[in-house]
């Protein structure tokens, strides 16, 4: 565990470049070395092969032969290169063609192949004593000058490999170092080039570093590396969706701190007239006007928040989905049924039996609602109210009822936010259309307000194409 904590990935971006080049350089380096090491010990192998060739033929050339007697006599240039060769052990015979052994030592491994047809030079590893060695094996023509006759000599040299490694190890270890040094020198020259690279990210940071909190002005691109431009642009928009998102944060404490005041103030009022009057009539009176009162501010505080939810500022997304719009209007025609009746006003529904649209169930309640209070509320006693879906390329949603309407220069204003008609005395916020067009923009749908065939407001919602 200890281990696994003290090993950790670098964070420092330069790190993991200079890291991200090491791990492939030392991989790299690692083949190198090898093939290094075979490309040296087969040079050292082809020098010392040479070299037994050499010491082979020097004896060669110290064989004669008198009266059919063969004599061996070792020249001191073979001798002197046997003790060259300190760091392994060298071994040689000499045989005639049946194989008897002239001098040398007589366990040494034969040639490998003998006989008229075999190569006059062979180079072979053998095994002798327990231990690896490089055979030579050379055949020599003997000519005796009294007898004119011809025979075939071996001369056979062996040395074990310890001389050949140690040469390659030599050659492999200043090879390495030569490149170590190269691969050192290369991560010195890559940091100071990152060092140089990161030089505008780190200027970058300090300077958003060193900006107030509420400095959320797009940050220069001027100067900055193409690379960077992303991080940069990331960053502005990040900041751009920061301002929209305050402002609406701003907008509605301005709208709640506005709207509340003069209703809060007016209840405060006559919480104090009720606690003056001694008559329990009138206080009951003062009473209920609180009551009004409170309904109203919470009624509109409801829809002020249901705006700052709404808009598209605020941050919070909607999820939609398929939802059958003819049901969902039956079922919130059903739940103001009740209200309905109190105000003596006909509520119905017309229209397909399942129609699919495309949307967020909880939202297009809401606007179910506002347009059904509104209905209610601003048409009057008596009224006739009716709900419709129509299904198409373009489904439709629509709420008209037989109250006076509104004027069609006013229509474009009623969907502007605390917007009331001039002279209107029914209580109302003005944010019921608002909201209406919110969830309807929300939606891509289109809204509409015309005057209906029973002669008040017609609000359409129609969807787009799904």
């Amino acid at each position: 565990m200890a281990s696994g904590q003290a090993w950790r990935r670098p964070d420092s971006l330069r790190l993991r470049l200079l890291w991200g080049l090491l791990l492939p350089l030392l991989l790299l380096l690692s083949l190198d070395a090898y093939l290094t090491y075979r490309r040296s010990l087969a040079g050292a192998n082809a020098a010392f092969d040479r070299m037994l060739h050499t010491s082979a033929r020097a004896i060669a050339n110290g064989i004669s032969s008198h009266s059919g007697e063969i004599r061996v006599d070792i020249p001191y240039f073979a001798l002197q290169m046997f003790e060259s060769n300190a760091a392994g052990k060298v071994f040689y015979r000499v045989s005639d063609e049946k194989g008897r052994v002239l001098t040398g030592y007589e366990d040494l491994p034969a040639p490998a192949r003998k006989g008229a047809g075999a190569p006059a030079l062979q180079f072979s590893d053998a095994d002798y004593l327990g231990e690896e060695v490089r055979l030579v094996s050379l055949r020599q023509t003997v000519r005796d000058m009294l007898t004119l006759r011809d025979q075939d000599v071996w001369v056979q040299v062996a040395e074990t490999p310890e001389s050949r490694q140690e040469l390659a190890r030599s050659l492999l270890l200043g090879s390495l170092l030569q490149e170590i040094l190269l691969v050192l020198t290369l991560l010195l020259i890559v940091s100071l080039a990152v060092s140089r690279g990161l030089r505008p990210l780190r200027r970058l940071s300090a300077e958003v570093a060193s900006r107030n909190e509420d400095d959320l002005e797009p940050l220069p691109k001027a100067g900055l590396p193409s690379e960077l431009a992303p991080l940069v642009d990331a960053l502005n928009l990040h900041g751009e969706r920061l301002q929209r998102l305050f402002a609406a944060r701003r907008r509605f404490i301005d709208d709640a701190a506005h709207q509340l005041k003069t209703p809060l103030a007016v209840m405060q009022t006559q919480a104090e007239l009720a606690l003056r009057e001694e008559e329990p009539g009138e206080q009951r009176r003062q009473l209920r006007r609180l009551l009004a009162g409170l309904r109203q501010a919470g009624h509109m505080v409801a829809q002020l928040l249901q705006m700052s939810r709404l808009e598209p500022d605020n941050g919070q997304p909607i999820e939609l989905e398929r939802v059958d719009a003819a049901a969902l209007a039956r079922e919130v025609a059903l739940e103001w049924a009740a209200a309905a009746h109190e105000r003596g006003a006909d509520l119905g529904y017309e229209g397909e039996d399942s129609v699919s649209v495309r949307g967020n169930r909880a939202l297009l309640r809401e606007l179910l609602n506002n347009l059904l209070d509104n209905a209610l509320r601003y048409a009057g006693e008596g009224a006739v109210v009716t709900v419709e879906v129509r299904d198409g390329p373009h489904a439709c949603l629509e709420v008209r009822d037989s109250g006076p309407g509104i004027p069609e220069a006013e229509r474009e204003k009623v969907l502007l936010r605390f917007y009331r008609l001039a002279g209107e005395r029914r209580e109302g916020s003005g944010l019921g259309l608002a909201i209406v067009r919110e969830i309807a923009g929300r939606h891509g749908a289109r809204l509409s307000l015309d005057q209906a065939m029973e002669g008040g407001l017609r609000v359409g919602v129609h969807f787009p194409e799904c």
